[in-house]
C-alpha cells in the first residue's frame, strides 16, 4: 500500500466507533471486502497499519459517525446536550444510544438554523415559552396550552377523527411557533429505526425557535398524548428527552417534570370536570371509551388514560384495554407513505418551507439546505415546485 494513500486515523477512535455501532471487527470487514484481520490491525494500539482514505470514509459510513472523528486523538464525549429526563426504576438511563444521539443532533442543527433566521429577521420572543413552572397548577397550564393554540369543542367538532385531530394538533402547534419534528428513524436513514423504549420524544424550549421531537416508532395512537406532553415542556421552560411510562398514572411518573407533563396532557385533551360529567356508570367501559373517544377525537388509549387517571377504572382493567389499544394503528412511518408527507413531517413543516424559502431567495446555499434536510438538492428543488408550484 501506497504510504500516500493511507488515511491516519486514531486506532482507538475506531474501536470506539465500532463498539458504539455494536458492530463486530468481522462484520466491518465484509462490508468493506476485506479480512476481520485487517479490521483488527487498523485498531490496534501498538500497530501501524492504517486504511486508505477511501477506506476511512466507508468506515465512517458504515459506523454512523462524522470522519473528521476518525482522526481526533481521543473518542469524543458525546452527551445528549438536553437534560436527560429519561428513568429506569426512578435512576437516570446510561449510554444514549447512537440513533438518540444523532436524532437529537438533526434536529438541534435545524433548530439553530431556524433561531438565527428568526433572530435575523427581527422577532420578538414568543410568549408562552416558559410562561410557567412546574409549580403551578396542571389545569392552569392545560387552559393556557388550550387556549393559545385553540384545543376546544370547535375544533373537535372540525375533526372527523382522532388521526384528524392529531393532524390539526400538529398543525396549530406549528402555527404558533413551535417546531414539530415526527419521524420514526435517524434522519432519513431507513435502516436506523428509533427504539420507543428509549425514549418517546424530547423537548427545546428556546423561546425564539421551540421544538418538539415525537418518536414515530411509537404506536399512533400514543403520538397525540406525547405531542401534548412535549408541549407542557415548552410551557414550563423545561427542555429535555423524555420516556414516560404510559403504563402507569402520572402521579407514579419517576420523574417530576414527566408527572406535570403527563396531568397536562391529559388535561389538555380529555378535562377532567367535562369527562366526569360524560362518563356514564349505565354503560360498560369499552363503550365509555368508544363513545367518549369519538367525542374528544382523541385515540381510545388517551381516554382510556383519563378514566384510569381519575380512578373510574382500576389497574387490572387498565391494563387489560391498555395492551390493546396499543397495539392498534401502529404506524411508524410518521404520516403515511407520501413521500412529502413524510418530508414535512420529518422535518417540520414549517423549517421545511422556510428552508426551501430561504434556498429560493439565495438567503442560504441550496447545498447547505439541502444537507439540513438531509435530501439531496436536485430532491430540494421538487420539494418547493410540489409544495409552492411554479417552475
Amino acid at each position: 500500500m501506497s504510504r500516500t494513500t493511507q488515511a491516519f486515523i486514531t486506532h482507538r477512535v475506531l474501536k470506539w466507533a465500532r463498539k458504539r455501532r455494536d458492530i463486530t471487527e468481522a462484520a466491518v470487514a465484509k462490508r468493506l471486502g476485506t479480512s476481520p484481520g485487517r479490521v483488527r490491525s487498523w485498531e490496534a494500539e501498538d500497530g501501524e497499519a492504517h486504511p486508505t482514505l477511501r477506506q476511512a470514509q466507508n468506515i465512517a459510513g458504515i459506523l454512523n459517525v462524522p470522519l473528521g472523528y476518525l482522526f481526533l486523538s481521543e473518542p469524543p464525549s458525546l452527551t445528549t446536550e438536553l437534560p436527560d429526563l429519561r428513568t429506569v426504576s426512578g435512576n437516570p438511563v446510561q449510554n444514549p444510544s447512537p440513533e438518540l444521539l444523532d436524532q437529537l443532533y438533526d434536529v438541534l442543527r435545524k433548530q439553530s438554523w431556524y433561531r438565527e433566521y428568526r433572530e435575523s429577521q427581527i422577532v420578538e420572543p414568543l410568549p408562552f415559552v416558559a410562561r410557567f413552572s412546574i409549580d403551578d397548577t396542571p389545569e392552569a397550564i392545560a387552559r393556557d396550552i388550550a387556549a393559545s393554540l385553540g384545543i376546544d369543542d370547535e375544533m373537535r367538532r372540525q375533526s372527523v377523527s382522532w388521526q384528524a385531530f392529531l393532524t390539526a394538533f400538529v398543525r396549530k402547534a406549528e402555527a404558533a411557533g413551535v417546531l414539530v419534528f415526527r419521524s420514526g428513524i435517524v434522519e432519513s436513514n431507513t435502516h436506523r429505526p428509533l427504539s420507543v423504549d428509549e425514549f418517546r420524544g424530547f423537548a427545546i424550549a428556546d423561546d425564539l425557535a421551540p421544538a418538539v421531537f415525537i418518536n414515530a416508532q411509537d404506536a399512533k395512537v400514543a403520538q397525540t398524548f406525547t405531542l401534548a406532553h412535549e408541549l407542557t415542556h415548552l410551557w414550563i421552560g423545561e427542555s429535555g428527552v423524555s420516556n414516560p411510562n404510559y403504563a402507569i398514572r402520572a402521579d407514579e411518573q419517576p420523574n417530576q417534570i414527566d408527572r406535570l407533563c403527563d396531568k397536562v396532557a391529559t388535561e389538555v385533551l380529555v378535562p377532567e370536570a367535562d369527562f366526569l360529567k360524560r362518563w356514564s356508570d349505565s354503560a360498560d367501559t369499552d363503550s365509555k371509551i368508544r363513545t367518549l373517544s369519538a367525542h374528544y377525537r382523541v385515540s381510545r388509549f388517551v381516554v382510556l388514560r383519563r378514566a384510569y387517571e381519575t380512578g373510574e377504572i382500576g389497574q387490572a382493567e387498565f391494563q387489560v384495554f391498555y395492551d390493546e389499544f396499543l397495539d392498534d394503528y401502529h404506524e411508524p412511518s410518521g404520516e403515511g407513505g407520501n413521500f412529502y408527507n413524510l418530508f414535512l413531517a420529518r422535518n417540520s413543516s414549517t423549517l421545511t418551507r422556510t428552508l426551501l424559502n430561504a434556498a429560493a431567495e439565495g438567503q442560504i446555499a441550496q447545498l447547505d439546505a439541502a444537507r439540513l434536510l438531509n435530501v439531496r438538492v436536485e430532491t430540494l428543488q421538487k420539494a418547493r415546485k410540489e409544495l409552492f408550484g411554479g417552475a
